[in-house]
This record gives C-alpha cells, structure tokens and sequence, in this order.
C-alpha cells in the first residue's frame, strides 16, 4: 500500500499568494510588451473605415 505523502501540499493562503504574484507578472509584462503609446501610434486613423461610404 502507498503512504500519501503531505509535505508537498501547501495551504490555501500560501496558494494565493503565489498566485498574486505571477498575476502581477503577468499585467506587468503584458503592459509592455502591449504599450499603449506604441499601438496607438501604429494604428491608422481610420482602422475600420465605412463600408457604405
């Protein structure tokens, strides 16, 4: 029979934590690899234009 081993499980608060930090690394990094300033400077004026015109 296999003994369950629980030293490698880690609580909910511990969890959490982790995970608000790659959270933050991820906004973090898709803030700049997305800038803002650069898409819209890329963008042309009229990105869709009118169909019907």
């Amino acid at each position: 029979m296999k003994k369950d081993n629980h030293t490698d499980k880690i609580t909910r608060k511990d969890a959490l934590k982790k995970m608000g930090k790659y959270a933050a690394l991820t906004a973090i990094g898709t803030f700049v690899i997305l800038n803002p300033q650069k898409s819209q400077a890329q963008s042309p004026p009229d990105p869709g234009g009118n169909p019907f015109d």
